[in-house]
């Protein structure tokens, strides 16, 4: 259907209203701004990975603009606790002391006029340190006697979790029973724009104004205020354009506490923008899991149970708000996938080593997730003799169980995952792919089936014991004098579009057009509370909110414009941005409601509602447990032999995201997550040696895919509304980044099953497919 035969309002592919600046080089970053008499902040950090640290000798004559932890008097640790039973807390100072626990880990701040200078101060420091040894691989972080990263610690665990289930009888009655040893590479998260913050003191206020680069302006208002120790109404966080986020722009960093702090200190603005160097080997990292999975199956390819044994590399410290455990701790919860499962037994650590910390990126623990489940299902197909459809379409979840509660209380609001399935499976050439097989080629086909949880609400994140617990999203909207519709958010938008797709949702609520409708967020002085924008859930949770907003925005119009056409409350209807008489006589406009609300007061009678013409309202599903996309990712891949190289050729998504506020926008953030799935499956990772040192320092190094590397894509929509949300909409912001992995190893499978070959470690690189050739020409 036509953008126009839609209109503006829910399900139209408006092009975004944010595009006329972006385009044209008008978006304002942390980078593009500048306070007078600003210092620029450049950071000496840890060249080991673990050490005491005995002292910091500062560049001389420059002591008064060099500062180390103790010159931070009154700042205090960063703690990103849970209420998981036996999770351990990490304190994370903002500038190292004692200790060093990673390599970059930030010793001292050196403040200059410019960035350049102020490297030249931390050039000119010298360090102190009695090297410690170092635990730099998960596996070995597990192992009885490992060097403590936290002394006082009586292991390398934040985090333990045990699921037991009795599966001593499976051996017995299976058919087929595999088992698979797979790593996911640790990466990095590379947006466009990397961190930045700039904090200065108004003393007229006193507050202190923190313009930073963040998808979570609330949050990080409360965690400065937790680790500087101020009123939250002392601190004003805003957030300008930001050049992506993928999770990294949702965590309290030390760099923004210690900026925040020498800027009440000095009572000058400081800035500190990260460098592609701090982000790739010093700052936080993602993905880093390793499973060794076994599953049962009879001979129809039905599960029996799966047992999991899964470790998550956390690094040295919990990150605030998420903390260190939320990936291993979704593990558990998560791992059956959209399969019906009837025995499953799940063991998960997050370990703690001596590398960077890790935050949850686009697909948390999904990606791995996935990963894991579907190249175990390949396994054990190829082992039953039976195509990786038919073991999939065997196990998946059928329509009619909707709304389904699966064996660790996951609840699937709607869909249909074998016809996503199937579709995939009829929009392939698989004529084509066998002939080509049989003349030589090494031609491989994937299938990767997944739901995303999205959207999750209270019970969800209470249960998972994270430090911040979201509950009612809500959203402000007023009309300005001159009728324009303005929606306040606490969400905050780095590529998502919510400008657009927030403007469609008031124009499906009041019926104004979408260029009367003005969206501020980002900032913590003009917007309602939020924990941001995470976990899949603007389109949802914000959607919802701002509907409920302007439904009651609408219920006050409707009220004033009855009293200007001189009739009953009941006799007047609100469609087309305007208060209409129902029996089809006389109308006023919003517009005009507005212009006499505010300007000509005189007009209304005695009695009007005198609460005026702005309206908070709030929104949270019920049930909260969150909606359930879901996508079945098909590949057709070329692999060269000779070099290792992998080719994609065609790549489908079946994507069902329920209702779609704006189709043409769900379609970039689908192309989106499946580029940086793609880096994952193939390209990206941050090796580290045995010392803790990243070896990966710039983007030659450290791999990402360009347009080149990205195939044709094509995606076909289905779209099963949730029961549960607003306009049937469901969260898929990470969708596109958690099928990549499987759906591709899966096609890299397939090409070297004549070879007897298998990969199992990502991302799958020419180095790892020869790998896999040498080994099985071996055997």
């Amino acid at each position: 259907m036509s953008p126009e035969a839609i209109g503006e309002g829910v399900g139209a592919s408006l092009r975004r209203k944010e595009d006329a600046r972006f385009l044209l080089g008008r978006g304002r970053y942390v980078g593009d701004i500048r306070a007078a008499g600003m210092l620029e902040v450049a950071f000496l950090r840890s060249p080991v990975a673990h050490a005491r640290l005995l002292g910091v000798q500062k560049a001389e004559g420059a002591e008064s603009r060099v500062f180390t932890a103790a010159d931070l008097a009154g700042v205090g640790t960063i703690r990103a606790p849970s209420a998981l039973p036996g999770f351990r807390v990490s304190e994370q100072p903002v500038l190292a002391t004692g200790k060093l626990r990673h390599v970059g880990e930030p010793i001292a701040a050196c403040l200059a006029p410019s960035r350049a200078a102020a490297e030249d101060l931390a050039a000119a420091c010298i360090l102190d340190y009695e090297a410690l040894p170092v635990v730099a691989d998960m596996l070995t972080a597990r192992a009885p006697g490992a060097p403590l990263v936290h002394e006082h610690w009586p292991d390398n665990a934040f985090l333990e979790t045990f699921r037991d289930e009795d599966l001593s009888e499976l051996d017995s009655i299976a058919a087929a029973k595999v088992t698979r040893r797979l790593r996911t590479a640790r990466q990095c998260m590379v947006p466009m724009e990397g961190r930045g913050v700039l904090a200065e003191w108004d003393p007229r206020l006193e507050q202190l104004i923190v313009t930073t680069s963040t998808q979570q302006p609330h949050v990080i208002r409360t965690g400065l205020s937790e680790v500087l120790g101020l009123d939250e109404g002392q601190i004003r966080v805003v957030a300008p354009d930001v050049g992506g986020g993928f999770g990294y722009k949702g965590i309290l960093s030390p760099e923004e506490v210690v900026c925040c702090h020498l800027a009440m200190r000095l009572g000058r603005p400081v800035r500190w923008i990260e460098d592609r160097l701090e982000h790739l080997s010093a700052n936080a990292n993602c993905r880093e899991h390793h499973y060794t999975v076994t599953a049962w199956a009879d001979a129809g390819g039905r599960l029996l149970g799966v047992d999991v044994d899964a470790t998550v590399d956390s690094g040295a410290y919990s990150l605030y708000p998420f903390s260190a455990c939320l990936e291993s701790a979704q593990v558990g919860s998560i791992f059956p996938g959209p399969y019906t499962l009837p025995r499953f037994r799940c063991r998960t650590v997050s370990a703690c080593t001596n590398k960077p910390p890790i935050l949850p990126y686009r697909g948390v623990a999904r990606t791995g997730v996935c990963y894991a489940l579907e190249t175990t299902l390949d396994a054990l197909a190829r082992q039953l003799g039976i195509t990786p459809a038919a073991i999939r379409l065997a196990n998946l979840v059928p329509p009619e169980a909707m709304p389904y509660r699966n064996l660790v209380g996951k609840v699937f609001d709607s869909g249909d995952y074998p016809q996503a399935l199937r579709r995939a499976l009829a929009a392939i050439d698989h004529d084509r792919i066998a002939a080509r097989r049989a003349a030589g080629e090494c031609i491989g086909f994937g299938l990767a089936v997944f739901c995303e949880q999205g959207a999750h609400g209270t019970s969800v994140y209470h249960g998972w014991g994270i430090p911040f617990v979201p509950g009612y999203e809500q959203a402000t909207a007023r009309f300005t004098p001159d009728g324009v519709l303005e929606i306040r958010t606490g969400l905050q938008s780095h590529g998502q579009g919510m400008e657009t797709t927030f403007a469609q949702v008031a124009h499906e609520v009041l019926g104004l057009p979408t260029a009367r409708v003005r969206v501020v967020h980002g900032d913590t002085a003009l917007t309602p509370y939020s924990t941001g924008t995470w976990g899949s859930r603007a389109a949802v949770m914000g959607g919802g909110a701002v509907a409920e907003a302007c439904r009651l925005l609408g219920e006050r119009a409707l009220a004033i414009g009855a009293s200007l056409l001189q009739a009953e409350p009941g006799a007047v209807e609100l469609s087309g941005g305007a208060v209409r008489r129902r029996d089809g006589g006389a109308a006023v406009t919003l517009e005009e409601i507005a212009r006499t609300w505010y300007r000509r007061p005189q007009n209304l009678p005695r009695g009007v509602d005198t609460g005026g013409l702005e309206v908070t309202g709030g929104y949270r599903p019920d049930p909260d447990t969150g909606t359930h996309s879901y996508a079945c990712h098909a590949v057709t891949l070329r692999i060269d032999t000779e070099t290792g190289e992998v080719v994609l050729e065609d790549y489908l998504i079946v994507e069902d995201g329920g209702v779609l506020l704006n189709p043409m926008i769900v379609d970039g953030q689908v192309l989106g997550g499946l580029a940086q799935g793609i880096g994952t499956a193939l390209y990206e990772e941050m090796p580290f040696d045995e010392a803790g040192q990243p070896l990966a320092g710039t983007l030659a190094d450290y791999l990402i895919p360009g347009t080149a590397e990205l195939p044709e894509v094509r995606i076909d929509h289905m779209e099963t509304p949730s029961p549960w949300t607003r306009f049937g909409q469901k969260g898929l912001g990470e969708s596109g980044a958690i099928g990549p992995p499987a759906a591709i190893v899966n096609a890299i499978n397939d090409a070297l099953a004549p070879f007897g070959a298998e990969v199992l470690d990502l991302p799958a690189s020419p180095a790892r497919v020869l790998a896999a050739l040498e080994a099985a020409r071996a055997r």
